[in-house]
């Protein structure tokens, strides 16, 4: 593959992202490809301190801190590590993206959309990924796989997955071409077969170019 392929996996926490992502990996490395995954936030020692602090600091962390730090994450996990596997011709698998700080901190948090699709630009230099999943479950079903034990993003309330939710729905709509949205209320492996099915669509694409 001369050029990399940049696939992102979006949803609201529990709706089973993650483990579409490990199959996705396994279905592509027996086609031969060459894979790394990753994530956001915490891909990198740095991110890693700075998930750490996102998910589990026990103080107050204004909106805005919030969104700095999960950009700052991005700004570093583009250019150390995303960027250079993408130039080498690698599939680099992202769990979560730009469209989670605007899911999140735009639609959930009620930042100013605009202007965090501007800092999304600044911090990653424009780099949009090829395709994206966005698995769309309830939100009774995603606090039944979430369990009791959460971090402080899964703690703050169904309200907030709510608008969440519709805040993805939204980019879906306006990004029909780039993302995917798959019923993820389905079984395990149903929504692996469409998210192949999608995936196995946009590498024969590339490969008749």
């Amino acid at each position: 593959m001369e050029k990399g392929l940049f696939i992102t996996f979006e949803g609201t926490d529990g709706c089973g992202k993650t483990t579409q992502i490990n199959k996705v990996k396994s279905f592509l490395t027996s086609k031969g490809y060459e894979v790394v995954v990753t994530r956001e936030p915490g891909a990198l020692d740095i991110g890693q301190k700075i998930r750490d602090i996102l998910l589990h600091h026990e103080g107050t962390i204004s909106d805005k801190c919030e969104m700095f730090l999960f950009l700052a994450d991005r700004s570093q996990h583009v250019d150390t590590f995303i960027k250079p596997y993408l130039e080498a011709g690698k599939i680099v698998l992202c769990d979560r993206y730009t469209d989670s700080t605007i899911a999140y901190q735009g639609f959930g948090r009620e930042r100013d959309i605009n202007l965090l699709k501007e800092l999304n630009d600044i911090a990653t230099g424009k780099l949009m990924p090829d395709l994206t999943f966005l698995y769309d479950v309830s939100i009774e079903t995603a606090q039944k796989r979430l369990g009791d034990e959460r971090d402080r993003m899964e703690s703050i309330g169904t309200d907030f997955d709510l608008k969440v939710r519709n805040g993805y729905k939204r980019l879906s709509e306006e990004n029909p071409d780039r993302i995917k949205m798959i019923n993820a209320e389905q079984s395990i492996e149903k929504v692996y077969e469409d998210t192949i099915s999608i995936i196995s669509k946009l590498l024969d694409k590339r490969s008749n170019k």
